[in-house]
């Protein structure tokens, strides 16, 4: 069953239902506060939100279903959503609707109002539709609908007091609903009409014996899953109602169109007649200012370009503004670290356990901490702004071709743009796409895209020797060296996922509705918190678990001798003949080993290296550190295979240990770290070995 977490029996269930983009989420937060949990639908890869409030001296659970925009059951989440409203027997359920979009969002409204008779309609954004001088007649909407039905605007709490309290007489039984019936066309209410008395013995009034005869003409084979499932349906009612349901297709034409087409139709013509009769226009330009802006924004001449340049923005900003906050971590850390240092003298410690516990693991973590917080507290909540805006559909929009014709799935683009912050964010991000296959294939390729991790690396190398010559020109002449990079990233990100989709992952890419929201005033605060705890730190987290036992790995390797020599220089000259096959040396390929963590830290493990210390250090300029590289034997040709083995290495133990949850699948995760890792060993070994042919070094 579902897992709902109550304090006491006398708790109130409530489902929140909506579309994407109608402002659910921020209904959810403001009825909530930060008493949240989040996490997993059992053996689904939709997350789930559930927050507590009090209204009137009882105790509220609000579970936050994904955003839909039906409950056909046509992806994971529209299953999701439909199964707690079925069989999660939620008190009450509030279907929040956009005042803007309302004919749109009715559909849904109309489908679970078929579901269940406990339904209270919520109509946000209801500022907007002023602005945009939309009238709704939400007396007369209640009417036709027959369900309580309260206006609200979420960002400022308008109505929400109203909302508490029709959901609180809904749920208790205060106020009886009677929810309008849609009306379907003679054959379908024909087939109801002979299927739905055995249905109904069969359900035992657990469901809606109506709607469960629609989804059983329409072809629903999940539902059958699910009631097996939440409900033990016995097989002898399968067989039964299987037989039954032959009968009436034999009996019945249904021919000439599709069921679901026929229920689809059905409800769009009656959410057209509501909204006819409740809603008016002051205006019939409401729309018109959207309208311009996305004829720049999405238009073949501007629509690309500029994205680039938004982008190219936020990772400047990125990377600019986490040097300050970097360095001031760094300093704190360090402090710490003395202190800690010398508490273990005063307590008269071993050596070596104060080289495991202070210079290996919190050295270790205190880095990952230090670099890895400041980008991502600034990526992020830049990276949602966009999205809060309601600009990031559009960046889908303008690059679905592409991935078309690479056979992936169109939304892809927006996880591949969250990997830009973090893979493994980039991963989880994955979630918003319906089909499994093309999931797959969005989370084996994020990690070709490079995250905040990658970048100063990418950057340092890229000015020490890309651009080192370039006089007055060397800053330009390190972001082309970058852009060139995080350019190929993509395309081979298009490419592997269409080799991909051609052979372990073999299928089409499967069509989705691209909806591009009204754009909107981002919510600053809820934007922070949101970026922060949900993303940031929640990364962090992940990051931290594995860091830990890999600093103490770093420490022992580089300071526990056989014969004269550390076992990192074994293990690095073990290394050396494969990785000059690969234009770098044994010292990089095993920083790069050692970076499994995290892949800040591959720059320190490799000056470590380089100067023969038992500790990871970080040089003064970066001519320190091209000093350092030259003397050990760097080259242009280093320069560029080590940064091409940046874009393309195995992804760092966060994102494997994401991908591991996200797929629940050890063989996914395995050819997820096998996949960028050869396509790195091919690249660098073409690129080093054609410089060497023709005389290049």
């Amino acid at each position: 069953m579902f897992e709902v977490k109550l304090d006491s029996p006398y708790d109130l269930v409530i489902a929140l239902a909506g579309n994407p983009n109608t402002g659910k989420s921020t209904v959810f937060n403001s009825l909530t506060g930060l008493k949240q949990h989040t996490g997993n639908w059992p053996g689904k890869t939709v997350t789930n939100a559930q927050g507590k409030y009090r209204h009137k001296g009882r105790s509220f659970v609000l579970v936050d279903l994904p955003g839909t925009y039906s409950l056909f059951a046509s992806s994971v989440e529209e299953e999701v959503a439909r199964d707690f409203i079925c069989f999660g027997r939620p008190h009450a359920t509030v279907v929040v609707l956009d005042a803007t979009c309302l004919e749109r969002n009715l559909n849904l409204a109309l489908q679970i109002i078929e579901i269940t008779d406990k339904v209270v309609v919520c109509v946000n954004l209801m500022d907007e539709a002023k602005r945009k001088k939309i009238n709704i007649d939400l007396a007369g909407l209640s009417a036709k609908l027959g369900v309580p039905v309260i206006g609200t605007n979420a960002r400022d709490g308008t109505g929400l007091a109203d909302l508490k309290d029709a959901v609180f007489k809904v749920a208790t039984g205060e106020i009886i609903v009677d929810p309008m019936r849609v009306e379907y066309d003679r054959n379908v209410e024909r087939a109801v009409e002979i299927l739905e008395p055995i249905v109904k013995e069969s359900v035992n009034g657990e469901i809606s014996s109506r709607w469960l005869s629609l989804r059983l003409l329409d072809g629903d084979r999940t539902l059958l899953k699910s009631l097996d499932h939440y409900l033990g349906f016995e097989p002898n009612k399968k067989e039964r109602l299987s037989e039954i349901l032959v009968s009436v297709r034999d009996v019945i034409n249904f021919e000439d169109i599709r069921t679901k087409d026929r229920l689809v139709e059905s409800i769009v013509k009656l959410a057209e007649d509501i909204c006819a009769e409740t809603v008016t226009y002051e205006t019939k330009q409401h729309n018109a200012l959207d309208r311009k802006i996305d004829s720049i924004l999405t238009s073949k001449a501007f629509g690309i370009p500029i994205m680039l340049v938004l982008l190219g923005m936020v990772f400047w900003i990125t990377v600019e503004g986490a040097n300050v906050p970097s360095a001031m971590l760094a300093r704190g850390f360090n402090y710490l670290e003395e202190q800690l240092t010398a508490l273990f003298m005063a307590w008269d410690s071993p050596a070596w356990l104060h080289g495991i516990l202070v210079l290996g693991i919190y050295k270790t973590l205190a880095w990952v901490v230090s670099v890895m917080l400041p980008p991502m507290a600034i990526f992020f909540p830049l990276f949602t702004l966009l999205e809060d805006l309601g600009y990031l559909p559009r960046v889908a929009f303008n690059l679905d071709s592409f991935f078309k014709r690479a056979c992936a799935h169109g939304k892809q683009v927006l996880t591949m743009c969250m990997g830009f912050g973090c893979n493994a964010a980039g991963v989880i991000a994955c979630r918003i796409i319906d089909s499994p296959r093309e999931r797959l294939i969005a989370i084996i390729t994020n990690n070709f895209v490079p995250c905040n991790g990658r970048f100063p690396t990418l950057i340092a190398i890229a000015s020490i020797f890309i651009a080192y010559n370039m006089g007055g020109f060397k800053s330009i002449g390190t972001v082309l060296s970058v852009l060139f990079v995080v350019v190929l990233g993509v395309v081979l990100t298009l490419v592997i996922s269409r080799i991909l989709s051609k052979t372990v992952l073999k299928g089409l890419p499967s069509s989705f509705t691209l909806e591009l929201p009204p754009y909107r005033k981002p919510q600053v605060g809820r934007i922070i918190v949101r970026s922060i705890f949900d993303r940031t730190l929640f990364v962090l987290g992940r990051a931290v678990v594995v860091a830990a036992p890999v600093g103490a790995v770093i420490w022992i390797m580089a300071n526990v001798t056989i014969g004269d020599s550390s076992i990192l220089n074994h293990c690095a000259s073990f290394l050396d003949p494969f990785a000059h096959l690969l234009g770098l040396d044994g010292f990089i390929l095993m920083a790069f080993i050692l970076g499994l963590p995290a892949n800040e830290i591959v720059i320190p493990i490799l000056i470590m290296s380089y100067m023969s210390q038992g500790v990871m250090l970080e040089l003064e300029s970066l001519e320190s550190m091209r000093q350092l590289f030259v003397e050990n034997g760097w080259t242009w040709l280093t320069a560029v295979c080590t940064m091409l083995f940046v874009l393309n290495h195995w992804p760092c133990a966060t994102t494997l240990l994401t991908i591991r949850k996200e797929t629940q699948s050890l063989k996914w995760t395995v050819i997820s770290f096998l996949v960028p890792t050869i396509t790195g060993v091919i690249i660098c070994c073409t690129v080093a070995q054609l410089a060497s042919l023709l005389g290049l070094v």
